[in-house]
C-alpha cells in the first residue's frame, strides 16, 4: 500500500508588525503590568485582509509547482471565518482555481481546528489515493484592548496539500484526547474570548491532555520518544513545550520556535504555521511531532522523505516573515480592528450593496482574476469579451479563461489619492501591465507614500475590496501589491 502524508506546504503571515512596545506603552496608564509582555512584534493584518485572505495567500504558496486540477479536497480552519453562514472555503476554493467538483468544509469550533481538518485530508486520501486535498488554516483574533492576548497573539495561515504521491512527510499516526475542559471560550456573535487563570490552564489542561495524545500517537505510529527529531507544539507559556517534551523523553533540544517574538500565536492557525515552518529546515529521515491543545488535544507524526528537498521554492512562513514592515501607528492597529470609530467623511457613505446574481455571473474573473486569451492570435485582455480586442484580429468567440492571480505586473501610471474614501489612506490605484499581454486598472495595497514607481514589479493578491456593513457582506477581488524582494 501507497504511504499517505504531506506533499507540500505553504505559508502566510501579514506584511505588517505591530511593535509590542508601542501597545504596552499606550496602555501603561491604566495596565503597567503590560511592560513585562512589551518585547518583540506580532504580526497584524492589514485592513483588507482577513481570515479568507490570508487563506488563500498560504495557499497559492502551499500549491506551488502542483496542478490545482489535482486537488479533491479542500478544508478550511478557524475559529474566526468572516461568514457564519456561507462556506468560506468556497471562496478560497474559487480564488485558488480548484476544480468545481472539488469537496470543500469549513472546520471550526476549537483550537484544534487545524488538526482535526488535516486529519480529515489524510483520510480523504486514504480512501481516494488518486487526488489529494488541501488543509488550510487562518486566523485573524480580534482582541480587547489593553489584554495580555492584544499582546501575545497574531495573524497569520498555513496550508498543507497531502496525497499518496511525491510525499515528502509520511503520515505515521496519530492520537487524541477530547474533554470539555474550558480554558477559554467566545459565544456565537461576541467579538472577544473570556479566559480562564492561566496557571489553572497550564497544569490541569497542557500538562495533563498534550502528553496523553502525544503517547497516543506514538504508539500508533511506533515510534519512540527518543527517536523524535522536531516537537511541534504551539504554547502561550514560556518553557512549557520543553517540559512537555521532557516528560516524555523527547530531547528538549527537538522542541520547535513557537514565533513568539517575531509573529504571535496564530491560534487555530498556528500548530500548521509552526510545522510548516519546521519544514523549510527539516532533513529527509527525521521524525516530526505535531501536537495542539483544544477541549482536549490531537498529535500526529510524521516521518520526512528524500522528496523534501525536490519541492519546488516557495516563499513560506520564513520567507514571509522576513517580509516585514514595523508598524508603530497602535491607532492605526485599533482603527483596522474595527476598534475606532474614525470619521471618514462623507465620501465614505455610499451604499456597497452588491447584486449576488451579478457576482454568480463573473464569479470567475472576480474570483480567480479570470481574463480571457483568444485561441485564434494569441492575445491577452481582461475583461474576457466575445470579441478579440486584438485589432487585427477581432474573432468571435475565440476566448479561453486566462488568470492574472499569478503574474506580475509592473505599474504603468498610478495615483496617490487623498479624497477617495481609504480605510488607509491615500487610496493606491493605477494601470498595471503584464509581459503576457493585459493591461489592468486595479488597486495597489501594501504600500506607502512615496513607495510606488513606474515600473516597478507587482505582484497579484487577493484582498477585501470593501464592505457592506448594513448588510453584513465583504466583497472580495485582487489587487497589486509590491513584488516580495522587489
Amino acid at each position: 500500500m501507497a504511504s499517505i502524508g504531506i506533499t507540500a506546504y505553504g505559508g502566510y503571515i501579514p506584511r505588517l508588525r505591530l511593535d509590542r512596545k508601542t501597545v504596552a506603552a499606550a496602555h501603561a496608564w491604566a495596565q503597567p503590568g503590560l511592560r513585562g509582555r512589551g518585547k518583540g512584534e506580532r504580526s497584524m493584518c492589514h485592513w483588507d485582509e482577513d481570515t479568507v485572505t490570508m487563506a488563500v495567500e498560504a495557499g497559492r504558496d502551499c500549491l506551488t509547482g502542483i496542478d490545482p486540477a489535482m486537488i479533491g479536497g479542500l478544508a478550511l480552519a478557524s475559529t474566526t471565518l468572516p461568514f457564519a453562514d456561507r462556506q468560506n472555503a468556497a471562496i478560497v476554493a474559487t480564488a485558488l482555481g480548484l476544480d468545481r467538483q472539488v469537496a470543500s468544509a469549513d472546520i471550526a469550533g476549537s483550537q484544534r481546528a487545524a488538526l482535526a481538518a488535516l486529519r480529515a485530508a489524510l483520510g480523504q486520501v486514504a480512501v481516494q489515493p488518486g487526488r489529494g486535498a488541501l488543509c488550510v488554516a487562518s486566523e485573524h483574533r480580534i482582541t480587547k484592548p489593553a489584554s495580555v492576548q492584544e499582546l501575545i497573539t497574531g495573524d497569520g495561515a498555513a496550508a498543507l496539500a497531502v496525497g499518496s504521491d511525491g510525499v515528502i512527510a509520511e503520515f505515521l499516526g496519530a492520537g487524541a484526547v477530547t474533554a470539555d475542559f474550558v480554558d477559554h471560550f467566545r459565544e456565537s456573535g461576541a467579538d472577544f474570548d473570556y479566559g480562564w487563570e492561566e496557571r489553572w490552564v497550564r497544569e490541569e489542561g497542557y500538562q495533563k491532555f498534550v502528553p496523553a495524545a502525544v503517547k497516543a500517537a506514538l504508539a500508533e505510529a511506533g515510534v519512540e520518544p527518543g527517536a523524535v527529531n522536531h516537537f511541534v507544539m504551539p504554547c502561550i507559556f514560556p518553557k512549557l513545550a520543553e517540559r512537555i517534551a521532557k516528560g516524555l523523553g523527547i530531547d528538549e533540544g527537538s522542541v520547535a520556535d513557537t514565533l513568539d517574538g517575531v509573529c504571535g500565536e496564530t491560534g487555530a492557525a498556528h500548530p500548521l504555521v509552526m510545522l510548516a515552518h519546521c519544514l523549510e529546515t527539516a532533513k529527509a529521515g527525521e521524525v516530526i511531532v505535531v501536537a495542539g491543545f483544544g477541549q482536549g488535544a490531537d498529535a500526529l507524526v510524521f516521518r520526512t522523505t528524500d522528496a523534501l528537498a525536490k519541492l519546488p521554492k516557495r516563499i513560506g512562513i520564513g520567507g514571509y516573515l522576513k517580509h516585514r514592515k514595523e508598524e508603530t501607528n497602535y491607532l492605526k492597529f485599533l482603527s483596522f480592528n474595527g476598534h475606532l470609530a474614525i470619521d471618514w467623511g462623507m465620501r465614505a457613505e455610499q451604499d456597497t450593496k452588491t447584486a449576488l446574481t451579478s457576482a454568480w455571473r463573473n464569479v470567475d474573473m472576480v474570483g480567480h482574476f479570470d481574463g480571457g486569451r483568444c485561441t485564434r492570435c494569441g492575445t491577452v485582455q481582461f475583461p474576457k469579451t466575445r470579441i478579440c480586442v486584438n485589432p487585427n484580429c477581432q474573432e468571435t468567440d475565440t476566448q479561453e479563461p486566462y488568470s492574472f492571480a499569478d503574474k506580475t505586473g509592473q505599474v504603468a501610471s498610478f495615483t496617490a489619492d487623498w479624497l477617495t474614501h481609504s480605510y488607509a489612506p491615500p487610496l493606491h490605484f493605477g494601470a498595471v501591465t503584464f509581459a503576457e499581454g493585459g493591461k489592468v486598472t486595479m488597486e495597489m495595497t501594501d504600500d506607502e507614500v512615496g513607495a510606488i514607481s513606474i515600473g516597478q514589479d507587482m505582484r497579484m493578491v487577493y484582498r477585501i475590496k470593501d464592505f457592506d456593513f448594513v448588510r453584513g457582506y465583504r466583497r472580495y477581488f485582487w489587487k497589486a501589491a509590491p513584488a516580495i524582494g522587489g
